[in-house]
């Protein structure tokens, strides 16, 4: 597990049936918000969700209380720049470089807000459990195969009239 071929894996089949549980395990966290189906895989390939419509959600709106903190980090974050990016090209010292990391991470976390779905859509989409490329775990949701898409409405006229189409046989056309 090292860039200069250091170390080593000696049950591949083991790691491999422990990644699969983990996975499983949160496929089956992610069950009980009612998605129609979940797929799960170590990796999907390159195009996986080609050919399948993404139900967009809203994500979930900051509490006041979030909203003054990201504002705080924000005039913080600022007053940081200011006194060290703009008075001197020195380096940062390590306290500064390691609150700029954090308010950083808090700033991403207000990037990754809860997403609501439409009920109607959770229950014909699914979504996909794996591996990112950093190792941490990824969930992709809101997939909708074509198979489950919603049915178009009839409303009793003949579907060829519905999308406009026109068949040279019928009557009146020239």
């Amino acid at each position: 597990f090292s860039q200069n071929d250091e170390g080593w894996l000696q049950d591949v089949a083991l790691l491999d049936r422990l990644v699969a549980e983990k996975l499983e395990a949160q496929a089956e966290a992610i069950k009980v918000e009612g998605w129609k189906w979940i797929e799960v895989a170590p990796d999907f390939p390159y195009g996986h969700t080609a050919g399948l419509r993404r139900v967009m959600g809203e994500m979930e709106p900051l509490s006041d209380d979030e909203h003054a903190r990201r504002e705080a980090l924000r005039s913080e974050f600022e007053e940081i720049e200011q006194r060290y990016f703009q008075e001197s090209d020195e380096d940062l010292p390590e306290e500064i470089d390691r609150r700029l990391s954090e308010i950083e991470a808090q700033f991403d976390a207000f990037e990754e807000r809860p997403v609501r779905y439409d009920p109607d859509e959770v229950a014909r989409a699914g979504a996909f459990v794996s591996i990112d490329g950093d190792g941490r775990l990824k969930i992709e949701r809101g997939y909708v195969r074509p198979e489950d898409e919603a049915p178009i409405a009839d409303d009793g006229g003949d579907a060829s009239e519905a999308r406009g189409d026109v068949d040279a046989a019928s009557p009146g056309s020239v």
